[in-house]
């Protein structure tokens, strides 16, 4: 039988399950992950255990990775794939966030506003890409859209969910000392919210990054998307794999500048 001395120095379970890592151990686990999935690939590619036509091995897909990255032409349509992704999303934000602070803020913004927000994310956005042909034609705006929709509706219900989440001692204090509604959102809500926003429009952005290659697919000739479906048409697999790392790629940057812009404009958060 335990001493109550050794019972009362045990670490409770929880502690050392949510203990912090450090910097240096998370990029090597990070790592290891990556490369877990590389040798999984690498054996079912190199001994054929998937047809080669439908499963390229890597250093098939990393040739023709660096073949693509010296085309002046692959280059065109990562730029104007990275322009539609970040004009609908910044789109999506210009629209969403003063909405989703009304709704988090008054009830009978809450009461308006997300009754329609619910009942219509749940549409999967390549239903309205008729309605969007219709609306916008075939052009760029068509895409910009299609990735403002698939942004827009979630965001909205997000922001609302962090501006009702603000401790309401925080909202207490500021009526004390006699703040009105809106000086009230402007000097307390919008502060206090802020370090959440930034999560919350990172996760917005990779939810724009996956909406490119259905975007890309109304009536187009450039793009990552559009390069994608192209070489699906002649079975180029090594090139549908190029299409999808580089997408992975640029997602991967996007998200990790919003984390380092987090980390250094809200350290204490």
């Amino acid at each position: 039988m335990k001493s109550p001395a050794a019972t009362k120095r045990r670490k409770p379970l929880s502690s050392k399950m949510f203990r912090p890592i450090g910097p240096r151990s998370f990029a090597l686990t990070a790592m290891a992950s990556f490369l877990c999935l590389l040798a999984v690939w690498s054996f079912l590619s190199y001994t054929e255990a998937v047809n080669p036509a439908f499963l390229p091995t890597p250093d098939k897909v990393i040739a023709e990775l660096g073949a693509q990255l010296v085309n002046p032409e692959y280059w065109e349509h990562i730029g104007i794939s990275v322009f539609r992704v970040t004009a609908g999303f910044l789109l999506a934000c210009l629209v969403g966030i003063p909405l989703g602070l009304l709704a988090g803020s008054f009830k009978h913004g809450e009461a308006f506003i997300e009754p329609p927000m619910e009942f219509i994310r749940y549409m999967p956005a390549v239903a309205f890409i008729p309605l969007i042909m219709v609306w916008a034609g075939i052009g760029e705006w068509a895409k910009i859209w299609l990735i403002f929709l698939g942004c827009f509706f979630q965001l909205v219900l997000m922001v609302a969910d962090i501006t009702r989440r603000v401790p309401p001692d925080l909202i207490q204090a500021s009526a004390t000392l006699g703040a009105g509604r809106w000086k009230m959102i402007e000097t307390v809500i919008i502060p206090a919210i802020q370090p959440q926003l930034l999560n919350t429009m990172r996760l917005i952005l990779g939810w724009a990054w996956t909406y490119l290659v259905v975007s890309e697919l109304i009536a187009v000739n450039s793009g990552l998307g559009f390069t994608i479906m192209k070489a699906q048409r002649f079975l180029n697999t090594d090139q549908i794999f190029v299409g999808i790392i580089v997408i992975g790629g640029l997602g991967l940057i996007s998200d990790r500048i919003f984390a380092l812009l987090n980390k250094r404009l809200f350290p204490w958060a």
